[in-house]
């Protein structure tokens, strides 16, 4: 079980929740990470149509959209963490903020993008 007070976890949702924000067209104060994945979106919103291809992105629960998101911008350009420790949280994520099937669906996808785009460390 993670620790739900850890610095870093705390991050990652707020990331998240900013993330979804920012999807709804609500112009809250961004982190310092949300600036720099928005730049990506497209190009992580591309990765994400690649390895769900029956899901079109609007049809997407915007909270998996969002931990998909934060999570492929963690691992594809971050960098800086284990893969296992950056699944792992967002799969916390989802669980706590998305539906019963998010996790399962948001652990998918990223299984599926790191298959077809190692990522290089």
């Amino acid at each position: 079980m993670k620790n739900k007070f850890d610095p870093r976890h705390l991050k990652r949702i707020a990331n998240v929740q900013a993330l979804f924000a920012w999807s709804c067209g609500n112009n809250l104060p961004q982190t310092e990470d949300t600036k720099e994945i928005i730049k990506v979106v497209p190009e992580i919103d591309q990765i994400i149509t690649e390895n769900a291809p029956k899901w079109p992105l609007d049809k997407i629960n915007k909270i998996d959209l969002n931990v998909l998101r934060y999570a492929l911008w963690e691992l594809f350009y971050l960098k800086k963490n284990p893969e296992k420790v950056v699944i792992d949280e967002v799969i916390e994520i989802a669980k706590e903020y998305g539906t019963e099937s998010s996790s399962s669906f948001v652990n998918g996808v990223i299984g599926s993008a790191l298959k077809k785009h190692e990522p290089t460390t």
